[in-house]
């Protein structure tokens, strides 16, 4: 009786499992769906481009993406670390271009993988991914303290923080600019104390309490403030054209392409996911896409068990874009500011930045010049900048070379260099060198069988000075070199 009744049980279970997930499933797209309008809104606002651009690129990263291989908890949607990149594409080369710029990206990570590059990305200093965060969520910062303000927003990084000042004295003498500021900094405060209650947050995640509440009290309260323009789904997509796939041919527009790739790439590797998702949307002309860290997070905490829930997020964005496009008419600028000026503030390094510096100096010296030099010039050529003096870091810390000199009955000073030798020390290699030669200078025999490895300059810098050294011309320079 009990086996039998076991046999049965045991046979419900696996019929009751796919309604279980799709339950769960359901639940879980709901909450992401709830994220990802203010996020993919809020991320096109500070793109510069229209925002059904933003809910485009969300609809193809649940419709499409979500269908793919890959991790089932991974959500796609518009990159926020391609925020300001892409705010400099469509000012230099204008919105029909940054499709040709996100397909062509998209096809360079699809090479990429073939060529199973992915994990070349794991090399990359943790400094520098730092340090480009970091530069990212200060860019966005200063750029999205215009928008709380409702005030124009300078062109170039340099421009956002010398304006700053000229931007609070505007706004502490405009009641419109006050209102404005009071609607975004009150979503700041939402996003901050909402999650720690926990029982509302489980219900209405906090950027949409915080862009709802900001949205109501407007509404209410009658403010004088901006509010989203909506074009029309259909009329916000515009594919591009041939003119702008000539423009392929620009060393700008190749750098942009290259950034787009190599950062997007990153951005969806370093959260887990090293499957292309980019190269079937961007013909729509929408925004780079990455797996989203706040919209998995949220999908996993929701209960999700299959990708199931990634694309009935999608279904839901679509329905939203295409049925109750007015209803982000409603919603204030300032308050999808204040969605953007905290997730900037949330990339910017906490409590970890003390223990960092007192036991790695050398890494946070590459995180804070990476972060300045994005500030300062953009981001393709502060990341360059970072992982330069990220390899020059590696290579000074690897190469340790020493001489130890050692004089025979004779007088003949034996010179043994033992270690790794590269050219950044090469300059003490030499002076040790030169330091063994007194007045009189007797003999001295250089043996390099202590090097296990040197580059090409010190390799040629020590022939030089064997030879300039050299008692006989015919002494050879490599293995035991005979120098007067």
């Amino acid at each position: 009786m009990q086996k039998t009744l076991f046999r049965r049980v045991r046979t419900v279970i696996p019929r009751l499992g796919p309604w279980a997930d799709l339950r769960a499933d359901f639940a879980a797209s709901l909450v992401v769906f709830l994220i990802a309008v203010p996020l993919s809104v809020g991320i096109a606002a500070a793109s510069g481009v229209p925002v059904e651009l933003g809910l485009v690129t969300g609809v193809v990263g649940g419709l499409l993406t979500g269908l793919l291989p890959g991790s089932s908890m991974q959500v796609s949607g518009p990159a926020a670390g391609l925020t300001v990149l892409v705010y400099e594409a469509v000012r230099a080369y204008g919105l029909r271009a940054l499709g040709v710029l996100v397909l062509t990206a998209g096809l360079l990570q699809l090479a990429m993988g073939l060529l199973k590059l992915g994990r070349w990305f794991r090399a990359i200093s943790v400094a520098v991914v730092q340090g480009m965060l970091i530069g990212i969520g200060i860019v966005l910062i200063a750029g999205q303290l215009y928008a709380l303000a409702d005030a124009d927003t300078p062109a170039g990084a340099l421009e956002n923080l010398g304006g700053l000042v000229t931007l609070f004295t505007d706004t502490v003498a405009s009641p419109d600019a006050l209102a404005a500021v009071a609607v975004g900094a009150g979503t700041v405060a939402v996003l901050a104390v909402w999650p720690r209650w926990r029982g509302a947050a489980r219900v209405v995640p906090a950027p949409l309490a915080g862009v709802a509440l900001a949205t109501t009290a407007v509404a209410l309260l009658e403010l004088p403030v901006d509010r989203i323009r909506v074009r029309g789904l259909i009329d916000a997509i515009q594919p591009p054209g041939d003119g702008e796939f000539a423009r392929l041919t620009e060393f700008g527009v190749l750098g942009t392409v290259l950034t787009f790739a190599l950062i997007a790439s990153a951005e969806t590797l370093f959260s887990a996911a090293a499957v292309d998702r980019l190269h079937l949307r961007p013909r729509l002309g929408a925004l780079p896409m990455t797996a989203v860290v706040v919209r998995s997070s949220a999908d996993v905490h929701a209960g999700a068990r299959t990708k199931g829930s990634r694309v009935l997020h999608g279904v839901w964005l679509l329905l939203f874009a295409t049925l109750l496009p007015w209803a982000l008419e409603l919603v204030p600028v300032a308050a999808l500011a204040g969605v953007l000026v905290h997730a900037g503030w949330k990339l910017l390094p906490g409590r970890e930045l003390g223990p960092l510096w007192r036991e790695h100096r050398g890494e946070v010296a590459i995180l804070t010049t990476t972060a300045v030099a994005i500030v300062l010039t953009n981001l393709f050529e502060g990341v360059a900048i970072g992982l330069v003096l990220a390899v020059c870091k590696a290579a000074w810390e690897t190469s340790h070379v020493h001489v130890e000199a050692t004089t025979s009955p004779t007088g003949v000073v034996r010179a043994r260099v033992i270690g790794n030798a590269n050219f950044l020390r090469l300059p003490k290699l030499l002076d040790d060198l030169d330091a063994l030669r007194p007045d009189a200078a007797p003999r001295i025999e250089l043996d390099l069988t202590g090097l296990r490895h040197m580059d090409r300059a010190v390799h040629t810098a020590l022939i030089t000075w064997a030879e300039r050294n050299a008692q006989n011309g015919d002494d050879e320079p490599t293995g035991r070199v005979m120098a007067h």
